[in-house]
């Protein structure tokens, strides 16, 4: 059976990226269909227009609001069709590159992505895969610090997305080459 992988990758780095490299390799062992989002050229930022869009009943939005989505709704769809989700992520300054947390603003939509009921919210991406490749210089994937890894973990959690594996490849800068193998080592026994 084929699968839909989406592809993100976040670093700034494109030569010499270790998230980079990582992610690449977790999609070459997967195989199937590839939709790849490079967020080096950077999306842009929530605005008043855009919250007051989103918040604008689908059937209800003028032309100017839908323009002002387009490309939200493109970056949800390509969630939506993914079975696997596998995204290159960089610890920066113990979080999330900017250019990630902008993706991650763009697709957690309130009535789309996610919903609120009376028992709290629900997220509607049910039955997908993420397996988040993290590479950090110095800081301990898991520890105290990394507000990174726990940060894609609840907002994959949120919008409906259980099924979450990372790979970290951490403290680079403390353990070298051989952070990079023993993340390598993990994504050969990753199941397709």
């Amino acid at each position: 059976m084929t699968h839909n992988v989406l592809h993100i990758d976040s670093s700034a780095r494109i030569e010499g990226s270790v998230s980079r490299d990582l992610s690449a390799s977790i999609v070459a062992h997967l195989g199937g269909t590839v939709i790849r989002r490079d967020l080096t050229n950077a999306l842009p930022q929530i605005t008043a227009d855009w919250v007051g869009a989103n918040f604008t009943s689908a059937d209800q939005r003028d032309a100017l609001q839908r323009d002002t989505l387009a490309l939200s709704d493109e970056l949800v769809q390509e969630v939506e069709a993914a079975d696997i989700i596998v995204i290159g992520a960089p610890i920066y300054n113990f979080s999330v590159p900017a250019s990630l947390k902008a993706w991650i603003d763009l697709i957690a939509r309130a009535g789309r992505t996610f919903r609120y009921t009376e028992k709290g919210p629900e997220g509607l991406l049910g039955g997908k895969r993420a397996i988040i490749a993290v590479a950090s210089g110095g800081t301990e994937v898991g520890g105290d610090a990394d507000f990174a890894s726990k940060y894609l973990t609840f907002v994959l959690n949120f919008i409906g997305i259980t099924d979450i594996e990372i790979i970290a490849a951490d403290q680079v800068m403390v353990h070298g080459e051989t952070a990079v193998e023993q993340a390598k080592a993990k994504i050969e026994h990753l199941a397709a």
